[in-house]
């Protein structure tokens, strides 16, 4: 699913020791209550157990040769789970010392990692470094072009209408997203470079202020993927509603688009952090111990993707319907089909249906690592797709724009013959004496000379100065843009 690689890719070795750490802690636990709280099983001079804070050691009878097997904690565990852990209990009743430390000696050699698994953590963690280079890169530019899409559409009043309304909330929640990715990204590296903030932390009951915002971060991006994916719905929905809904209230329906859009995922968010808080409470609370707190944020995104699934395939039967009872051509009717087909993906996110049935804790091997990549690519283009798709290609937004640029054009050429004007003006007042009064700047930048402009520009190039009324069926407006 989208969030658990969060928990994955910044950095596998740290990721790694913090996994290590809460099981080191259970391990600890399991030691204290079922060996070290136990009465004494011997009598008279014996070695007495203990916790040397990797391996828990039982009471020992002198002169005797102690060996655990290996603490089931360590991640190579299944490389060495046949292996033991030695030490020796001397005749007088006490662990033999070491005298170059000064400790109770130990032989863990069997219990080492080996060169097997360093290597296995190092391919792994340029690979996850390569993914994360790929979504950094991806989410930068979704972002930049997701706060310029927005502009655009709030800039033109002629573009303000439900269906754009709609496109900039899903504008909004992509660059929350993409904001949560990278800044939590950045406080990673940050703590993980500090070298005992969030790592010392992971022991301790009580975190401190660099571990709150460790979770803040995760809470921001888990809200923010939330919204996401419900706008996502309120899109298919809206889609939905224009093409099989006869007569329905927009106004009314914003409404209950916004409610569903930023309110829905508080929802789930919020018992989320009650769970963790109460249950795992410890480090960033990225690591997901028990599954089944995991399916509270989880669930709803496999119910969105289920339901536009569903909506796009209602709305592609539709379109199919339409389509051939306009065109003749069979070619044409297969390129336009094709074209909806690929502008519906990206705002309804069905590209994720593919690995819906696959779930993190299943995915082992190359396939965890193929469906890692793809959720990380699309997941940080998504953005850019749909700005480009619904903004900057759209051909609304492009007579505007080309509009303004004209009335750009104009206005600079006007300047520059006002100024030839004045300088000839001058010229012919300083050798007549004679005065001629000029238009100010003010009035040549007004509004109604702007529409002016506007309106005598198109007529001298033969423009249409009339924008035409925004389409009120949604299977106009997927014909209309495939033709793009």
């Amino acid at each position: 699913m989208p969030l658990v690689f969060w928990a994955i890719v910044y950095s596998a070795s740290f990721s790694l020791f913090e996994d290590t750490v809460q099981k080191w802690r259970l391990y600890r636990n399991e030691c204290i209550e079922n060996v070290l709280s136990q009465p004494d099983s011997l009598t008279g001079d014996f070695c007495h157990r203990f916790f040397d804070m990797h391996i828990c050691w039982p009471d020992a009878l002198p002169g005797t040769r102690v060996n655990v097997s290996c603490p089931w904690y360590i991640p190579w565990i299944d490389r060495v789970d046949k292996g033991s852990a030695f030490r020796y209990c001397t005749e007088k009743g006490s662990w033999l010392m070491d005298n170059y430390t000064n400790e109770p000696w130990v032989d863990h050699s069997e219990c080492d990692e080996d060169h097997v698994f360093l290597h296995q953590q190092l391919v792994k963690q340029q690979t996850l470094s390569t993914f994360r280079f790929v979504y950094t890169a991806g989410y930068t530019l979704s972002l930049i072009t997701l706060i310029g899409a927005s502009l655009t559409l709030i800039s033109f009043r002629k573009l303000h209408c439900m269906r754009n309304y709609i496109h900039l909330n899903l504008f909004g929640s992509f660059i929350l997203r993409a904001i949560a990715v990278l800044v939590k990204d950045v406080l990673m590296d940050n703590l993980h470079a500090g070298n005992g903030n969030v790592s010392v932390e992971l022991q301790t009951a009580d975190p401190d202020m660099a571990t709150m915002w460790c979770r803040s971060s995760q809470i921001f991006l888990h809200y923010s993927v939330l919204c996401t994916y419900h706008w996502l719905l309120v899109e298919g929905l809206f889609l939905y509603f224009l093409l099989i809904v006869s007569v329905f209230t927009e106004q009314k329906c914003f409404l209950v688009y916004l409610l569903i859009g930023w309110g829905v995922p508080l929802i789930f968010v919020f018992p989320w952090i009650i769970v963790k808080f109460l249950q795992e409470n410890s480090g960033c609370w990225r690591q997901n111990t028990n599954m089944s707190f995991w399916w509270i944020v989880r669930s709803p995104l496999l119910l969105v993707i289920i339901i536009n699934f569903a909506i796009f395939i209602r709305i592609i039967i539709l379109l199919i319907s339409k389509m051939r009872s306009h065109q003749t051509h069979n070619t044409d009717f297969k390129n336009r089909l094709t074209k909806s087909t690929l502008i519906l993906i990206p705002l309804l996110g069905v590209h994720e249906i593919f690995f819906i049935f696959i779930t993190d804790e299943n995915a082992k091997g190359i396939l965890r690592y193929i469906k890692l990549f793809v959720e990380l690519l699309f997941g940080s283009i998504q953005g850019l797709l749909v700005a480009v798709l619904y903004c900057f290609i759209n051909g609304e937004v492009q007579n505007e724009l080309k509009k303004k640029l004209q009335l750009w054009k104009m206005k600079r050429n006007l300047r520059k013959s006002r100024r030839r004007y004045c300088s000839g003006q001058r010229e012919n007042f300083d050798s007549t004496g004679q005065y001629i009064e000029m238009g100010t700047r003010d009035d040549l930048e007004s509004p109604n000379t702007d529409e002016g402009l506007l309106n005598t520009l198109s007529s001298n190039q033969g423009l249409n100065s009339e924008i035409t009324e925004l389409p009120r069926q949604a299977s106009e407006i997927l014909l209309n843009a495939t033709a793009v």
